[in-house]
């Protein structure tokens, strides 16, 4: 079982170098938070940032479905899109408390469905001052040399709809303290 499982994580990992190497096209997203960037990883650093996107984007994510994990490395989730016909199943490749970075790598779905080869989705909690961050969300992706005319991309909303959800969210709470 710990042949299969380190087997498992190598290919991920070379397959992860790989599109590192990769000539990467990048959608960036980034949010100051009045909050502070230990609050806001704790929000990004599991699984609450997905449960409570789905919980408050209801109109646009049907399920948000954990496979396998708890939200730390390995962890693999499938959003399933209303009305429930599109999804995108991705896997966590690494969660860097002390950095407060979380990086998911695309396994099927999403821009891969559409004529992309890869896709990597970072999310970096940046400190600004002791009470306030940027959220800072970014999609890498590669297109397959066959669909570079169509220019398929993935798309940055619903990364951006979820930083503004942490951050009311946040805000919030911490003005009810």
């Amino acid at each position: 079982m710990l042949k299969q499982v380190s087997l498992i994580f190598f290919l991920i990992f070379s397959s992860y170098m790989r599109a590192e190497s990769q000539d990467l096209k990048h959608l960036t997203n980034e949010l100051e938070v009045n909050v502070a960037a230990s609050r806001v990883w704790e929000l990004y650093r599991h699984l609450g940032i997905s449960m409570l996107t789905a919980q408050q984007l209801k109109n646009v994510i049907q399920n948000v479905q954990v496979l396998e994990g708890d939200g730390g490395v390995g962890t693999m989730l499938k959003l399933t899109f209303a009305p429930g016909n599109l999804s995108y199943t991705e896997r966590f490749i690494e969660v860097n408390d002390e950095k407060k970075v979380k990086v998911a790598k695309g396994l099927e779905g999403g821009c891969l469905a559409i004529g992309c080869s890869v896709q990597i989705v970072r999310f970096d909690i940046v400190e600004k001052t002791s009470d306030s961050c940027i959220i800072k969300s970014d999609i890498a992706y590669a297109v397959k040399e066959e669909f570079e005319a169509n220019d398929p991309k993935p798309n940055i909303q619903l990364l951006a709809a979820a930083a503004q959800i942490a951050k009311r969210f946040l805000e919030s709470s911490e003005n009810d303290a």
